[in-house]
């Protein structure tokens, strides 16, 4: 049982001694089916020039989508800053009509207190 030739023992064998590797090779690659066989098999792993035209024309359908959704965000966040710019413009504005009530009222009630103060100093100063 020791002696007997498997698949196993055969393996281990081509992977020990190179130089048979390579003659079983050009043995394998010299019968038509069998290098029929192996070009069908490595072909299913080559990508085409269909299967790359198909890949980029995903990749530019993916690409203009996710750019279209990235304009729409930026539209919604340009409406938004828009949005709170034209009510901060609101709020500043009804806060400038308070300040000129402001200042209205402060002359209003200072003009008559400095007229009075300017008379008293001068019938001070003439008497």
């Amino acid at each position: 049982m020791g002696s007997e030739l498997t698949a196993e023992k055969i393996v281990e064998l081509f992977e020990r001694d190179v130089r048979a590797r390579r003659r079983l090779a050009e043995l394998l690659v010299m019968e038509p089916d069998v290098r029929l066989a192996m070009i069908n098999a490595v072909l299913r792993d080559v990508a085409t020039k269909s299967d790359l035209e198909r890949l980029r024309d995903e990749l530019r359908n993916e690409f203009r989508s996710e750019i279209e959704k990235l304009r729409s965000e930026f539209r919604d966040e340009i409406r938004d800053v828009r949005r709170e710019l034209s009510s901060l413009s609101e709020r500043v504005a009804r806060l400038e009509g308070r300040v000129d009530l402001l200042i209205k009222v402060f002359i209003g009630f200072n003009v008559p207190l400095l007229v009075a103060v300017i008379g008293i100093l001068l019938k001070l100063i003439f008497g």
